[in-house]
C-alpha cells in the first residue's frame, strides 16, 4: 500500500425514485416533472466522504439497505452522484453477483472470451490468459457446457477467475467471495493478497467477518446511506455492525 490516492469521494449523495415505476416513471424522469416533489425520492447515499489508498484492501459492511452495493456501483461508474465529487484513478473491474454480464446460453469458454474482450483485451491476450483462467476456476470439466447448466458456485468461481486475471488497478467485489466451497474461498483470498502486493486497490463488500478480518487494512460500517464508523481496527467496525443489526431487529 502506498500514500497515493486511488478513490476519493467528497460529500457524495445519490437519490433513488421510490413511488412510481415503469413507463410512467420513465416519462416523468424524461420530462423532469418528478423533480418537483422531493418526497418521491429516498437518499441512498448521504454526503459520504471517503479516501482509499492505492494498494489498500478496504472492507464495507452494514445492514441491508445501508448503501453498500450502491457505493460500489458508483465507484464502478454505473451510478453518477447527484451531489459531491467522485474521483477514480485507474482501470476498474466490478465483480458483483454471480457472473453479472455472463450470457447463459454461451459456454464457459465463450463467456471468458466475451468478458475479456469487453474489458479491451486483444485476441492474443485472451488466448494467453484463457488456460490460466480456466485452471484457477477449477471447472475444466464443464468449460464447454452452457453457463445455464452451471451451479451458482461454478458461476462465481468463473467470474472471480476472469476478474482477477484482468489485472485491474481497482477491483470492486460485492459479496461474491461468500459463494462457493471453503477451498475456493481460501484460494480467492490468496489471489487478492497477491494482487494487492502488485498495488491493486480492492474494495470488498461482505457480511463475512472472517473475510474482513483476514484481508482488510481498513473497514467501514454503513447505515442509512452514511458511514457510521471507519477504522483500521476491524473489530471496532464489526462491533458497531452488530449493534446496528440488533437495533434493526428491534424496530
Amino acid at each position: 500500500m502506498t500514500n497515493e490516492t486511488s478513490i476519493t469521494l467528497e460529500k457524495v449523495s445519490l437519490n433513488f425514485p421510490t413511488i412510481k415505476s415503469g413507463a410512467k416513471m420513465f416519462k416523468e424522469l424524461i420530462t423532469g416533472r418528478i423533480k418537483a416533489n422531493r418526497s418521491e425520492y429516498f437518499r441512498a447515499l448521504d454526503s459520504v466522504s471517503l479516501t482509499i489508498l492505492k494498494g489498500e484492501v478496504f472492507g464495507v459492511i452494514g445492514p441491508n439497505g445501508a448503501g453498500k452495493s450502491t457505493i460500489l456501483r458508483m465507484m464502478a461508474g454505473i451510478y453518477a452522484p447527484d451531489k459531491g465529487v467522485l474521483n477514480i484513478k485507474g482501470r476498474v473491474v466490478l465483480l458483483a453477483g454471480l457472473g453479472a454480464g455472463f450470457q447463459r446460453n454461451l459456454t464457459g469458454r465463450e463467456n471468458i472470451r466475451l468478458s475479456a474482450s469487453i474489458y479491451g483485451l486483444s485476441k492474443m491476450e485472451i488466448n494467453e490468459l484463457e488456460g490460466s483462467i480456466i485452471g484457477f476456476s477449477g471447472i475444466e470439466a464443464f468449460i464447454e457446457r452452457p453457463l445455464r447448466t452451471y451451479s451458482s458456485g461454478m458461476r462465481s468461481r468463473l467470474a472471480f477467475s476472469i476478474a482477477s486475471h484482468l489485472e485491474p488497478e481497482i477491483l470492486l467485489i460485492d459479496e461474491v467471495l461468500a459463494v462457493g466451497d471453503s477451498a475456493f474461498r481460501e484460494k480467492s483470498k490468496r489471489r487478492i493478497i497477491n494482487m494487492v502486493k502488485g498495488d491493486t486497490t480492492v474494495v470488498l463488500v461482505s457480511h463475512s467477518e472472517a473475510t474482513l478480518r483476514d484481508l482488510c487494512d481498513r473497514a467501514a460500517c454503513f447505515s442509512d446511506g452514511k458511514i457510521d464508523i471507519i477504522s483500521e481496527n476491524i473489530e471496532d467496525v464489526l462491533d458497531r455492525y452488530h449493534e446496528l443489526s440488533e437495533a434493526k431487529k428491534g424496530d
